[in-house]
């Protein structure tokens, strides 16, 4: 299975290795060069040497996104910092090239749940912790 990353922060570079660690093909766009070097951290070997990719590019590029292998992409995971970029090109993967599964991560909880409802797997930290945060401040205090 090809997964296709798109951001290699801190999130896109850790499901990244321990996706290639699964054994899945990993494909990584990301337009700065230098993040390149989360995925070589903490490793035995380099990115590549594993099996992984890495493509320098712009997420908004097409041409970026069909060099990483969005074409042959069976999961497609926006991970990029900006809420725009990751839906945009969510979409782009979903409606142009009909990856089958697309994740995107979503800041703004509700623009998040209404990406959910148009078929997106929409991730929106700032719910996870708005949840967590609300479960242990009203728990009863011992």
């Amino acid at each position: 299975m090809l997964i296709l990353i798109v951001g290699c922060g801190r999130v896109g570079a850790a499901v990244a290795k321990r996706a290639l660690e699964a054994g899945h093909e990993i494909s990584v766009l990301d337009a700065d060069p230098l993040s390149h070097e989360r995925l070589d951290r903490d490793q035995t070997s380099t990115w590549e040497d594993a099996g992984g990719r890495f493509t320098v590019g712009a997420a908004l590029e097409i041409d970026g996104l069909i060099e990483a292998g969005i074409e042959r992409a069976d999961v497609f995971l926006a991970a990029t910092s900006g809420d725009n970029t990751n839906l945009v090109i969510a979409q782009i993967a979903q409606r142009r090239f009909k990856v089958p599964r697309v994740v995107v991560r979503v800041a703004d909880p509700g623009r998040a749940g209404w990406y959910a409802e148009q078929g997106l797997h929409t991730i929106c930290p700032t719910q996870i912790a708005i949840d967590q945060a609300e479960k242990l401040a009203l728990e009863p205090v011992a």
